[in-house]
């Protein structure tokens, strides 16, 4: 890493260029208070109908994650070399997907996740806000 970088700004985005990325990225981080510590897990994500929507097993995780949790989803993109990038989070609360309606919708629209196993539940991060930056090089 050298000196040689082009001058950069940060620009905060706007809420739609925020949801446009959303609709653009599957990969992020749930991040939520458990146990007395923060757990930031990788998930597979996906933006449906103003929510954030990821898949994961039955056992703790849903039990937490289905209470309503204070939860943040990350979602980026950086190139290194440049020193550029942006990044958008999404702040809400968590709850589980049980409607067989909702379900089945979701499973029309949802990807399927990377991780190996079942991974039948829903659970959905409702907004309160969602917000994002960008570092990109002067012209």
């Amino acid at each position: 890493m050298g000196t040689d970088r082009a001058p950069r700004s940060i620009e905060a985005l706007s809420v739609d260029e925020c949801m446009a990325l959303l609709d653009a990225e599957s990969f992020g981080r749930i991040a939520y208070a458990s146990g007395g510590t923060i757990e930031v897990l990788p998930v597979n994500g996906t933006f449906v109908e103003g929510a954030v929507v990821f898949r994961t097993d039955y056992g703790d995780r849903l039990d937490e994650l289905a209470r309503g949790l204070p939860a943040a989803y990350e979602i980026d993109d950086v190139d290194r070399d440049r020193g550029t990038g942006w990044s958008v989070v999404v702040h809400g609360r968590t709850e589980e997907v049980t409607a067989p309606e909702e379900l089945q919708h979701l499973r029309e629209v949802a990807f399927e996740p990377w991780v190996p196993g079942r991974l039948e539940h829903f659970v959905r991060l409702l907004p309160r806000r969602i917000t994002g930056r960008r570092i990109s090089e002067d012209r």
